[in-house]
């Protein structure tokens, strides 16, 4: 993270941001299974000494594990296919492998966010909410490539929900 302590306002941008320090960690190789993972995580990542505005270097406070555990879960379930949708989004010379870890874990939760069949928080909530989140781990103009990557997507999303109802 940026600093060693950082306030965050929005509860569900402080479980989004766990999301991305776990699926970081997924594909270090750590935990591979999705209930294993949410276990470690929620073992050794979280911290009841943090607040709901609170991030303190190492440790988190997730104040909503059902969503956090949703969208692992569902990842782990999904992500080649996942992984396969980001890479349509992709320049044709840029790999997906190309991408820096921390940017590939913000994409794969945003997506399976995305790919959930909820109707809230709209679709424009949540890019907004993973573009504060790619703020959480850079300084740096990564939110642009973030927020084009999932407006393209978002599009396309559209545009296919519109075609199975026709």
């Amino acid at each position: 993270m940026n600093n060693q302590k950082q306030k965050i306002k929005r509860p569900r941008t402080l479980t989004r941001i766990a999301v991305v320090q776990a699926l970081f960690q997924w594909e270090q190789g750590i935990e591979k299974t999705s209930n294993l993972l949410i276990e470690q995580f929620l073992l050794h990542r979280l911290s009841h000494e943090c607040n709901n505005e609170i991030y303190i270097d190492g440790k988190v406070y997730i104040p909503n594990v059902d969503l956090f555990k949703l969208i692992i879960q569902e990842f782990i379930y999904r992500n080649p296919e996942i992984d396969q949708i980001i890479q349509t989004a992709l320049l044709q010379d840029w790999p997906f492998n190309r991408l820096d870890p921390i940017l590939r874990a913000i994409l794969r939760a945003a997506v399976t966010e995305l790919l959930l069949d909820k109707q809230e928080p709209p679709k424009r909530v949540i890019i907004n909410e993973y573009i504060d989140v790619s703020h959480a781990f850079s300084n740096g103009d990564e939110f642009i490539l973030i927020n084009g990557i999932l407006n393209n997507l978002c599009n396309r999303f559209r545009i296919e929900t519109e075609d199975k109802t026709k």
